[in-house]
């Protein structure tokens, strides 16, 4: 079961101050046989949330370049997004929040943009 739209986020309310802490995976695609490929599907980074009061885990596409930013760099999330997944299981069902977004760019920078899709960039070529 998935939410249809996800549930947007008020990054103010929800967040807070929200500090860049470390790359925490990568995830890749899987070939047609089954086995890992070398494409990165997505990236997960761990920021500190001063609002929750705890690290979260938040997901950006592959699309999006490598995040290398200072250790408590202050960031902020472009069109965060909070999905759930359900497994049924014999007792009802367990439930998985996620977090994604477009982009995360640091604080102080001016008019971010998201970057493109892959399927955007095909479409310009």
């Amino acid at each position: 079961m998935r939410l249809a739209q996800g549930i947007v986020i008020d990054k103010e309310k929800t967040f807070g101050q929200l500090k860049f802490s470390a790359l925490r995976r990568e995830v890749f695609l899987q070939n047609e046989d089954g086995t890992v490929s070398n494409e990165v599907k997505e990236r997960t980074y761990d920021l500190k949330s001063k609002e929750q009061g705890r690290m979260i885990q938040v997901s950006i596409p592959a699309a999006v370049p490598l995040k290398e930013f200072d250790y408590n760099a202050e960031v902020k999330l472009i069109n965060p997004v909070a999905d759930t997944v359900a497994n049924a299981t014999f007792r009802g069902a367990d439930v998985d929040w996620y977090i994604k977004a477009d982009d995360l760019v640091l604080k102080n920078q001016k008019n971010p943009t998201p970057a493109k899709s892959n399927e955007t960039k095909d479409k310009q070529d």
